[in-house]
């Protein structure tokens, strides 16, 4: 049988047209298939309040098509973004289910981006950084409608103090804090205290409603010699609107920050690790009242024996700072009862102080 020439035509055609088809299927079996987007997703939301030191809630969510060592890193906005939990603990892990658990300030925005191994993430942020240059995925989320729960508040010694409720980092490790921790007895003292509760430890905190300034701080302290040799009792005055890193702080240490034999109390000028910046002492057993004379480029701490720091009080120890010395500005006075580094130095125990007192004089 002859084929026309049109017939011979069209069945050249056809051949090449299937061998053309049959040749893309077998190229495409060899290019390489492009890996799925990952996802984030935020199952829940903290609610949307203005910021602060005191109040954290949990964010948590999941991650779908994350690669090995990538991380989730947190943000919350307060008219700029801010890294969540704390500057120097950027990084949330995720967890084998694809789900992950962090903690955050309260803000009025939240923010998720799953990040590549490496990746350094900006304490602050005026905008959030676009996919790529290690940022996989970003997911925001406005805060939520439920309001969160009113601070705490305790009297003491005239002024109003806000009892800490949120995380913090005090000496580069989680503490938890509980607010049932701090209490004024019948006598109007006021009780700190480290314990557990539900099979986790927390430490307690109060701070001043109000900035004060310039002056004299004066504390009346019982006993905080039997202090556990990981425990710290901090007495300070700082001012948290700054940056983490640039927050002026002046502290009363009541510590051997776990070293057996070391002197148990000091006085600083932050940061700490400038030798001129500290000056540590010893104190025994017994009430003692811890001074501190604030003024323009000035810092001068004492403590002396006893409830009484006037004339012929028994001086245990006296320094005068005039380097590094904050200016006045929005500060507030701290008093904060934590255990430093307690998984490296020793097993947790029970810890309480009593603060007497606290008077301010301009």
């Amino acid at each position: 049988m002859r084929l026309s020439a049109r017939s011979l035509s069209r069945q050249i055609g056809r051949i090449d047209a299937i061998f053309t088809i049959l040749c893309i299927l077998v190229a495409g079996c060899h290019l390489p298939r492009l890996a799925p987007k990952p996802t984030l997703e935020i199952s829940h939301v903290p609610p949307a309040t203005a910021g602060g030191p005191e109040r954290m809630d949990s964010i948590e969510g999941r991650v779908t098509g994350a690669k090995p060592g990538q991380q989730i890193v947190l943000y919350a906005k307060n008219d700029v973004w801010w890294v969540q939990p704390f500057a120097n603990q950027t990084f949330t892990a995720i967890q084998s289910d694809s789900t992950w658990r962090g903690f955050t300030h309260l803000g009025t925005d939240y923010a998720a981006l799953l990040v590549d191994p490496g990746y350094h993430a900006e304490p602050k942020l005026a905008a959030l950084p676009a996919e790529g240059n290690g940022v996989a995925a970003v997911l925001t989320a406005k805060g939520g409608t439920t309001p969160s729960p009113a601070l705490k508040t305790i009297h003491f010694s005239g002024y109003d103090w806000i009892v800490r409720s949120a995380s913090s980092e005090h000496g580069g490790e989680m503490n938890y804090y509980d607010t049932a921790n701090a209490w004024t007895d019948e006598k109007g003292y006021l009780h700190l205290r480290v314990g557990e509760r539900d099979g986790r430890w927390t430490c307690a905190e109060v701070n001043l409603t109000r900035s004060l300034g310039y002056g004299t701080y004066r504390f009346v302290v019982q006993d905080s010699a039997h202090l556990s040799i990981s425990g710290v009792l901090g007495i300070f005055t700082i001012d948290e609107r700054l940056g983490e890193d640039n927050r002026p702080e002046m502290d009363i240490e009541l510590s051997q920050w776990g070293k057996p034999g070391n002197k148990n109390a000091q006085y600083v000028i932050q940061p700490y690790y400038i030798p001129q910046n500290i000056a540590r002492f010893a104190v025994a057993p017994g009430v003692y009242t811890h001074v501190l004379r604030w003024e323009p480029g000035s810092a001068s701490f004492k403590t002396v024996a006893g409830p009484v720091a006037g004339p012929g009080a028994q001086g245990i120890s006296q320094h005068a700072f005039t380097s590094g010395i904050p200016a006045a500005a929005g500060e507030t006075v701290h008093i904060d009862l934590y255990d430093f580094f307690h998984s490296k130095c020793t097993s947790l125990r029970p810890d309480e102080v009593v603060i007497e007192k606290f008077e301010y004089l301009p």
